[in-house]
């Protein structure tokens, strides 16, 4: 099982026990949560009603009095109230009055005048001076048919004349009851919905940032290393800086006999002319030779000094882990490139365009000059006298793409497989070869960029070299 499924769904497992034991207490508090409410609402109705009992019973008339009419008026006018959804049509309380023995002089329901109460625990506590109430099950078969009895004293002074006890059916309560058990769960389906989508959106991420790291690791397995990549969090970022530095110190004995091997080979022509040269200028040759072979001995030292400044360059380049970037104006490299080159592209006789919008890129901008420095001269060692070389910059799709395009003699098919080695070199058109190092260089610093170079021949002839970098 993948990481990312099992990072989800040990979340999620989390979230659902949680989630659990915190809807299941909501609930089990919902039913005694709203009885305690309506006990609390029949204490303030039970001790409002006794002060109107108390003067049905001075009168003597309890049966008869306000409160007997009070209910027989309530009973004939019915109503009708939609409270949040629950619709409530008739008067749900059941109001009792007894004497100081306990016997109901008034029955709201007309049921239980005549009847002695004094047994039951709201009767009998109150009569005792103490909080009385009671639940009694209407129907022994049904649990659900209780009824919620809570009374209050009827006094004269000191004297106590009687109890007026007020009821209520649970059953008027349970469509609340229900209702909010209802939210509850619904709330809780929402909240699993809410948490299941933030862990999936985080394991996303985090199978993104991992999968970025796989990516770079098998590509560097393939010696084809992708851009180092950038995970969004510090831990990610220090895991990836790591294996760029193992990246580096794996490579770096068999990085090292590449490069002996690699120059070796380049120094064995420069070499061999400056010992086939120094043994002519021993037999003490006429001063036209003389000349002549001590003006090739510095043509190869120079040549050789050259290779060995490309190669410490190249592996200082290779040895970054990280570059520190900065805003590049496009358009100001491109003036810049071709200002150094201007001798160059006049000797050549050949036409330099640039082409650019305002274009700014973000980079190391001394790399980016060298590499793009790279592509053009690369691009003017294969273009003819006569011949046409473009340099332009656009933004498209979140990237900046900078485009070096000749109409020169294109790459042999036998060498576009290798043209981003190193050491490898193609003849120039005056014959001679370069260091190879150079289309190296640039797609190590389009990697250093986290974006990519390409080179291809264009149908209508030449080649055309892209470098791709993020905006960001």
């Amino acid at each position: 099982m993948r990481i990312g499924l099992r990072l989800l769904l040990g979340y999620f497992l989390i979230v659902a026990i949680a989630a659990w034991f915190v809807l299941s207490i909501f609930l089990q508090e919902v039913k005694p949560g709203v009885r305690r409410a309506t006990e609390g609402t029949l204490i303030d109705t039970a001790t409002l009603l006794a002060e109107f009992a108390q003067a049905d019973m001075k009168a003597g008339n309890p049966e008869h009095g306000q409160l007997a009419q009070a209910f027989s008026r309530l009973n004939q006018q019915p109503f009708k109230a939609n409270i949040s959804g629950i619709t409530k049509s008739r008067n749900e309380y059941r109001v009792y009055l007894t004497d100081a023995r306990g016997i109901v002089l008034f029955d709201s329901s007309g049921a239980a005048v005549g009847k002695d109460y004094s047994r039951w625990n709201d009767v009998w506590l109150t009569l005792q001076g103490k909080y009385g109430a009671r639940s009694t099950q209407l129907d022994a078969k049904n649990p659900e048919s209780t009824v919620m009895y809570v009374a209050a004293p009827v006094r004269d002074g000191t004297t106590l004349l009687g109890v007026l006890s007020v009821g209520k059916p649970n059953s008027a309560m349970e469509p609340v009851i229900r209702r909010s058990e209802r939210r509850i769960l619904w709330a809780g389906v929402a909240l699993l919905g809410i948490a299941l989508l933030i862990g999936l959106g985080v394991v996303l991420w985090i199978n993104r940032s991992i999968g970025g790291l796989v990516r770079y690791a098998d590509s560097v397995t393939d010696e084809h290393p992708l851009p180092l990549p950038k995970p969004g969090s510090s831990e990610l970022r220090k895991l990836a800086l790591a294996l760029e530095s193992m990246r580096l110190k794996l490579e770096g004995k068999s990085y090292i006999e590449q490069y002996v091997h690699a120059l070796t080979h380049e120094l064995k022509s420069p070499l061999a002319a400056i010992r086939g040269a120094a043994e002519i200028l021993r037999e003490g040759p006429p001063p036209a030779i003389v000349e002549k072979f001590s003006a090739n001995i510095l043509q190869q030292n120079l040549r050789m000094q050259r290779l060995v400044d490309n190669l410490l360059q190249q592996a200082r380049l290779e040895s970054r882990a990280e570059i520190v970037s900065q805003t590049v104006d496009t358009a100001l490299l491109f003036k810049t490139l071709c200002e150094q080159r201007e001798a160059i592209v006049s000797t050549k006789q050949v036409s330099l365009n640039v082409i650019t919008d305002v274009v700014f890129v973000r980079g190391d901008a001394a790399l980016l000059e060298q590499a793009v420095g790279n592509l053009l001269d690369n691009a003017l060692d294969f273009t003819p006298a006569g011949g046409e070389i473009t340099l332009s910059a656009k933004q498209a799709g979140g990237q900046t793409i900078i485009t070096v395009t000749d109409n020169g003699s294109g790459i042999p098919d036998y060498a576009q497989d290798r043209v981003f080695e190193r050491f490898y070199s193609l003849p120039r058109s005056n014959g001679q070869k370069s260091s190879g190092l150079g289309l190296a260089f640039a797609q190590e610093v389009a990697r250093l960029h986290r974006g990519t170079l390409t080179l291809d021949n264009r149908p209508q002839g030449g080649a055309q070299a892209r470098l791709t970098l993020p905006e960001k």
